[in-house]
C-alpha cells in the first residue's frame, strides 16, 4: 500500500548504519532508501574525506549529492590530518541535527574504525610522540613490519586481530599508545561509553566470487574515468606519496607507476589485488560485530529489493521510523 506519513510530533531518534566490503553496492542502496523515507547519508569513508581524490575513491557525483544530500564528503585537502575521533564528533553532530528535523541519518561506509567512533565512541588517545614514530619505523625499515606486528600482538593482541600485518601506520599508533601509555589501545577503546542508542546496523555482502568480479570490473571503469590523471594532477601539486590520503587503495600503486617503478598494467594488476584484500578485511573487521544483520546480496539483487528489506527491518526494529517514510512496498 502506498501512502506518505505525516509528520510525528515527536522527535525523530533513529540511527540507520549501512556497512559492508567495497564493492557491495552500500552507496546505491542508500540511494534508494532515500526515495522511501527522508533522510540524509553520512559518508564513513575514511578516503572519500579529502578533496579531490574522486575517481579513485568512487565517490557519488556533485550531481547526485545536490538531489540527495550527502555529508562528510570533500572535508580535508589530502595533506591535512583528519582522524576517527574527530569523524566521530562531527557525525553525532550532524545525526542530532537531522534527529531534531526529523529526518534519518543514514550512515554509510566501509571504513570500520569511522563506524565504530560513532556507535561506540573512540579513544582519541596521546598526542603523537615523533621521536618514538621513528623509532618504530627504522625498526621496519631494518626489520620489517611483520616484525612490529609481532611485538603489538606481544601487547595487545586484540588490536593485532583487527589490523592487517602490513598496515604499518596502525601497528605503529597502537605500539606509541601502550608505550606512551602503558596499556594497550584496545584497553582504552573499550573504556568508550555506548554514544547512541536506537541504531539498526545492517551489513550487506557478496559471494566472493561475486564480490571480485564487480571489484575488478569497478577499477577497469575508474581507469576509463581518468584515474593515472587524477593522481598525477595530485602529485603535480605537492602532495607527495608518503601522505596517508596517498597511501589508499589505487592511489599509491598508480604512483608507483607514474614514478616508474613498473607498468601501469602491473600497477592496475595490484590495485585489483589490494582491492580484494582490503575487501576481506573489512568483512573481517564487520563480522565480529553482532549487532548487525546481513544482507545477502544474490537474494536481493537490485537496489531496491535490498532497500525494501532495510524498511522492513528498519519497521520491525524501529516502529519510530514510520513518521519519516515517504511510501513502502506492499511487502514490507
Amino acid at each position: 500500500m502506498l501512502g506518505f506519513a505525516r509528520r510525528a510530533n515527536n522527535l525523530l531518534k533513529a540511527l540507520l548504519v549501512i556497512v559492508g566490503p567495497t564493492g557491495v553496492g552500500k552507496s546505491d542502496v542508500a540511494l534508494s532508501l532515500l526515495k522511501r523515507v527522508k533522510g540524509e547519508i553520512i559518508s564513513a569513508d575514511s578516503r572519500q574525506i579529502y578533496r579531490g581524490m574522486n575517481i579513485g575513491t568512487d565517490k557519488v557525483s556533485r550531481e547526485i549529492r545536490k538531489k540527495f544530500p550527502h555529508h562528510l564528503i570533500d572535508i580535508v585537502d589530502p595533506d591535512e590530518t583528519f582522524n576517527a575521533a574527530q569523524f566521530g564528533e562531527r557525525a553525532k553532530l550532524i545525526i542530532e541535527r537531522l534527529q531534531k528535523e526529523n529526518k534519518l541519518p543514514i550512515l554509510v561506509g566501509g571504513s570500520g574504525l569511522y563506524v565504530r567512533a560513532v556507535i561506540d565512541g573512540i579513544f582519541a588517545g596521546p598526542g603523537a610522540n615523533w621521536q618514538l614514530r621513528e623509532e618504530l619505523k627504522a625498526k621496519i625499515k631494518i626489520k620489517g613490519s611483520k616484525f612490529l606486528y609481532r611485538m603489538l600482538k606481544e601487547v595487545d593482541e586484540v588490536s593485532a586481530s583487527h589490523i592487517h600485518p602490513n598496515d604499518e601506520r596502525r601497528i605503529i599508533r597502537a605500539l606509541e599508545v601502550y608505550r606512551t601509555t602503558g596499556k594497550p589501545i584496545s584497553y582504552y577503546q573499550k573504556q568508550s561509553p555506548s554514544a547512541l542508542t536506537h541504531t539498526v546496523m545492517v551489513g550487506l555482502k557478496w559471494e566472493r566470487a561475486t564480490l571480485y568480479r564487480i571489484i575488478e570490473q569497478r577499477v577497469d571503469k575508474m581507469l576509463e574515468n581518468g584515474l593515472v590523471d587524477e593522481v598525477e594532477s595530485l602529485l603535480e601539486k605537492g602532495y607527495g606519496e608518503n601522505l596517508p590520503s596517498m597511501q589508499g587503495v589505487g592511489y599509491r600503486q598508480i604512483v608507483g607507476y607514474l614514478k616508474g617503478r613498473y607498468s601501469l598494467e602491473e600497477a592496475v594488476r595490484l590495485v585489483k589485488r589490494d582491492t580484494r584484500r582490503l575487501a576481506k578485511r573489512q568483512l573481517n573487521w564487520f563480522k565480529g560485530d553482532s549487532r548487525i544483520i546481513w544482507i545477502q546480496r544474490e537474494q536481493y539483487p537490485s537496489c531496491e529489493d535490498v532497500s525494501g528489506k532495510i524498511m522492513q527491518i528498519l519497521l520491525k526494529k524501529l516502529p519510530q521510523v514510520k513518521q519519516v517514510i515517504r511510501f513502502v512496498d506492499k511487502q514490507s
